[in-house]
């Protein structure tokens, strides 16, 4: 019986081998508008209008608030490994512009190189000042409250109104 206790080892390994590798593999995902290139090469400045862009592109993404009214459609493409967040690995920001009468002025394009990828500093938020410890935060203010103590401003305190 000793064969078939290697051959339960064996199937447990391998069932586990198989497991974690299925953990490795990322997942795809699409997000916003998807595109067609034949439909958005058949928009043409000077030639079609807000009505015909949304009949052939479909509502935008989003309008712009202030300024000229340029409609944007935004797609993106995104991976996310196992036990992390989902990052952008394709983009496309279409911005279609249109004049005081709704033609279409100008089609811009932009891609990945308008994404910022930030670095939070984990537990931490750098802020300007004096680095106190949790003590003097606790502790720094007793015995100054109602002692008319003078602040490094000169008034009754540092703040900007004198407190």
């Amino acid at each position: 019986m000793p064969f078939a206790g290697s051959k339960l080892r064996m199937a447990v390994l391998g069932t586990g081998l198989v497991l974690a590798l299925g953990a490795c593999s990322s997942i795809k995902d699409h997000r916003g508008y998807i595109v067609d290139q034949a439909l958005l090469d058949s928009v043409q400045p000077g030639i079609d209008n807000q009505e015909s862009v949304e009949r052939t592109l479909g509502r935008p993404t989003f309008v712009s608030e202030f300024g000229r009214k340029d409609w944007y459609y935004v797609s993106q493409n995104t991976r996310q490994a196992a036990f992390s967040r989902p990052r952008a690995n394709e983009q496309l920001i279409l911005r279609i512009r249109f004049d005081d009468k709704g033609n279409v002025l100008a089609i811009d394009k932009a891609g990945l190189e308008k994404v910022v990828q930030l670095d939070p500093d984990g537990k931490k938020t750098p802020t300007l000042g004096k680095d106190r410890s949790f003590i003097e935060d606790l502790f720094g203010n007793i015995g100054t409250v109602g002692t008319g103590a003078r602040g490094p401003g000169g008034g009754a305190g540092g703040g900007p109104n004198g407190s």
